[in-house]
């Protein structure tokens, strides 16, 4: 149960980073709404992605968990129970290959592109957190960002 906590501590503090990395993103808009409802559906899915994960873990370290176990060993364990059987093999490969190339591979090219600063803790973020989560709050910052950027180019 400890690995599960120093995870979600890890993932809001990489949450932080990247908001206090992109201030300009998540300033206050200028005109309009203050979250698109683009935005507000993305954080809905994230939020429900984060719940659905964390009861699923909690279960799993309640079930699973010996105590102060060595956490590389219970990471071992959690990857071994990912691919019990051809089901769960096939969602987890499709998982894995999601959050450990193409996230990082789309958000860094992408995040650049939309001047995202450190898209990478995207990434970083994924370690800790619903990967449905840091998925949901990329599109929702560069939903954001595009909001903005149109606000301000039309102000100027």
């Amino acid at each position: 149960m400890i690995t599960v906590i120093a995870r979600a501590v890890l993932g809001v503090a990489a949450i932080a980073l990247i908001i206090a990395s992109n201030r300009r993103i998540f300033r206050r808009a200028p005109s309009g709404p203050q979250v698109s409802q683009m935005e507000f559906v993305y954080y809905v899915i994230g939020i429900a992605s984060v719940v659905l994960a964390w009861y699923f873990n909690v279960r799993y370290a309640s079930q699973y968990s010996t105590g102060w176990e060595n956490p590389i060993d219970s990471w071992a364990d959690y990857l071994r129970s990912m691919f019990a059987n051809p089901a769960a093999s096939a969602a987890s490969q499709g998982y894995l290959i999601a959050n450990l190339l193409l996230l990082p591979l789309y958000t860094i090219v992408d995040g650049y592109r939309h001047a995202v600063r450190r898209p990478w803790l995207y990434f970083v973020a994924s370690w800790f957190i619903p990967f449905a989560f840091v998925w949901a709050f990329y599109l929702a910052t560069v939903d954001r960002q595009r909001r903005l950027a149109a606000c301000t180019a039309f102000a100027t």
